[in-house]
């Protein structure tokens, strides 16, 4: 799978794999049960450039390709999802949105701690009752002299109670999905709160919170982009953020099928390894082929993005594939382990937990099917 990699990418990738299988895989099972990654990895995780990935180095970045991006969700996603979304969240999803629609001032003040995580950033869109249906959402930012006032309530938002900033998108007029305006919120701004969502079924080291607006006001200057330009930077920014998600997803399908041959290789049964068996290797047989055709759309999204042309249904068909492709891999993984596959002295059992939130978030794997077939069709089943 390598045919298409450049030998810095490989080298990246080498690097990252390393220092992972160092400072993450021994500690990932009790991040689960704390329900909490230790934070001081994230400041090595900077060092090594994880966060500046994409961001140019004018901007406080290490720049590099979206190939280099997607073999670094990937790695993420094998060692353990949890860090992948911490990344992708604050130095994608906002940071991105910073980058390419953000003032001068805008650039400055946070794409350089963004890049380098000494400051995290999350993505406040979902509403409790507006989640595939973004255009609906009711938090509202309301014109007071110079300023705005912020009042709504967001959930299931990645990093809330790590944050240091919010991309918070608020509805400025009653036009819709037009009425909808991006605003950069300080989380020490008065009247802002975070409240972490605890028990989740998988992604349990990182922190996802319910956040609350109550008259919180900021200066015109936090608006990122035009009045009622909210939804269309909220859409394009997930575009690349499903990348992130897919590759992530490739992640988790390549360390169910790891996990999955070195245990059928070492558990004998009826005086031979399970390998030998023909119903495990056909089990084995499906991870590696989800592996190869999931990371190969994932580098055909990454590749367009990086030529300049369009990428979002290729963005589309790499998440859903990739995240139904990590569901089928983990659920395989732990029929090979068999009882084994159950407990946590393995890790197919979290890889099935993380990875089933993979088809939900970043758009439904029925909204994928939506996107791509409008774009087949050239139909909207959106109205």
């Amino acid at each position: 799978m390598d045919l298409s990699l450049t030998d810095d990418q490989q080298a990246f990738r080498s690097l990252a794999r390393d220092f992972l299988e160092r400072e993450a895989v021994p500690h990932r099972m009790q991040w689960d049960h704390d329900e909490s990654i230790d934070l001081a990895i994230v400041p090595k995780m900077a060092e090594l450039g994880f966060f500046g990935l994409t961001i140019p180095e004018e901007h406080g970045g290490v720049g590099g390709d979206y190939v280099t991006y997607s073999l670094a969700m990937e790695e993420l996603g094998r060692a353990d999802s949890a860090l992948r979304g911490i990344v992708s969240v604050s130095s994608g999803l906002v940071g991105k949105s910073i980058l390419v629609h953000g003032t001068e001032e805008q650039k400055q003040e946070w794409l350089p701690q963004l890049a380098t995580a000494t400051k995290l950033g999350c993505f406040g869109l979902t509403e409790p009752g507006t989640g595939s249906d973004a255009g609906n959402l009711t938090s509202r930012a309301t014109r007071d002299g110079s300023g705005w006032v912020l009042n709504g309530q967001k959930l299931f938002i990645t990093n809330g109670t790590w944050a240091d900033v919010a991309l918070v998108f608020a509805r400025t007029s009653d036009d819709g999905p037009r009425g909808i305006t991006a605003f950069l919120v300080p989380t020490d701004t008065p009247g802002f709160e975070a409240r972490e969502i605890r028990g989740k079924l998988g992604l349990r080291g990182q922190a996802t919170a319910e956040l609350f607006l109550h008259d919180v006001r900021v200066p015109d200057g936090a608006r990122l982009g035009e009045v009622g330009q909210g939804f269309k930077i909220a859409m394009g920014t997930l575009d690349k953020g499903r990348l992130a998600v897919a590759s992530s997803c490739v992640g988790i399908v390549q360390g169910c099928l790891e996990a999955s041959v070195a245990y059928a290789t070492q558990r004998t049964q009826f005086g031979r390894p399970i390998a030998a068996f023909q119903l495990v290797q056909d089990l084995i047989a499906d991870m590696s082929v989800d592996a190869d055709a999931a990371r190969l759309l994932a580098w055909r999204c990454a590749d367009l993005i990086d030529r300049g042309e369009p990428y979002g249904v290729a963005a589309s068909k790499a998440k859903l594939f990739a995240s139904e492709a990590a569901v089928r891999a983990a659920n395989n993984a732990v029929q090979v382990h068999g009882g084994a596959g159950y407990v946590d002295d393995f890790p197919v059992a979290k890889y099935l937990r993380d990875a089933r939130v993979m088809t939900l978030y970043e758009g439904t794997s029925q909204i994928q099917k939506l996107l791509i077939g409008r774009a087949e069709t050239g139909v909207s089943a959106f109205t």
